[in-house]
């Protein structure tokens, strides 16, 4: 089993001429992901390597082909508009690899989904994979391993490195969701959390944080009153200084529960595991399992 998506899952790429959503989507098809369509305005008619359909609208692709998620491989001035025609057309999962959306846009955008009940992943992250099943996003298919490791993270880049470490050694993931790194996303920790925790074939779970915001405190107390399976976290940012923003728009130590030492002792007092190192994963899983 996984959680949002599986060998089931029908999707539709918003942006699918441009350069990252071609090469991406071809990524995807080649790892097993079935993709019904894509969407780029002027293209309709056309379709990708002979064999997947363009369509103007995703009113109109929907209609026809009957999506039920949709990832959007569309330039940061134009990312928001997709995010809301995506809804508009009753697709129920939203994935925003776009980076550099404006904060404004993302205001307006989530009380859309919220009234609509559709869920975003991001924007600004690597999207998800269900190892053996399907993946939607930019995460590298070869570093995964289909296993009962649920994967949690704020960052793309710590993702990788931490499914790695998981691959490497014989621990596989039963979904990886990037949930993206920027002052307000669509889907936080706890969400995915819960969905873990009810996954009969997921076994642990890690969480990767970062600096920033109180996010992983609350997941920290979610986990401490809600969850029975074993979790294992990191916090990026350990030595970064106060008031200096580090790699993220979300990862900047500003006021109480931001730092790194903080957010640690807030897991650690919730019964999470916590690394010090991506390279700690194997070792502090092994203990808990």
């Amino acid at each position: 089993m996984s959680i949002l998506i599986d060998k089931r899952t029908r999707l539709l790429v918003q942006g699918i001429t441009g350069r990252d959503g071609s090469f991406h989507t071809r990524q995807m098809i080649e790892y097993g992901t079935t993709v019904v369509a894509g969407v780029t305005p002027g293209r309709g008619g056309e379709a990708l390597d002979g064999t997947v359909p363009i369509f103007n609208t995703v009113a109109e692709a929907a209609d026809r082909t009957h999506p039920d998620a949709a990832v959007i491989y569309v330039p940061a001035a134009s990312a928001a508009s997709a995010i809301f025609e995506a809804a508009d057309a009753g697709i129920g999962l939203v994935v925003c690899i776009t980076e550099g959306i404006p904060v404004h846009d993302v205001i307006a955008v989530l009380p859309f989904l919220r009234d609509r009940g559709v869920r975003l992943i991001g924007p600004n992250c690597p999207g998800l994979i269900s190892p053996g099943k399907s993946k939607i996003g930019i995460i590298p298919g070869n570093i995964c391993r289909p296993g009962r490791v649920g994967v949690v993270s704020r960052s793309g880049t710590l993702t990788y490195e931490i499914v790695h470490q998981l691959s490497t050694h014989g621990l596989g993931q039963s979904t990886c969701v990037g949930i993206g790194g920027d002052p307000l996303i669509g889907t936080n920790f706890l969400p995915c959390l819960a969905a873990f925790e009810a996954d009969p074939e997921t076994d642990a779970v890690v969480m990767i944080g970062e600096i920033g915001g109180v996010d992983e405190q609350e997941a920290a107390e979610f986990v401490r009153s809600a969850m029975k399976k074993p979790v294992i976290g990191f916090i990026a940012g350990q030595t970064a200084p106060p008031g200096r923003r580090m790699g993220h728009a979300g990862a900047i130590i500003a006021g109480s529960g931001a730092s790194a030492a903080e957010k640690m002792a807030a897991l650690t007092q919730a019964g999470i595991s916590v690394m010090k190192r991506p390279a700690d994963v194997v070792p502090l899983l092994r203990e808990r399992l």
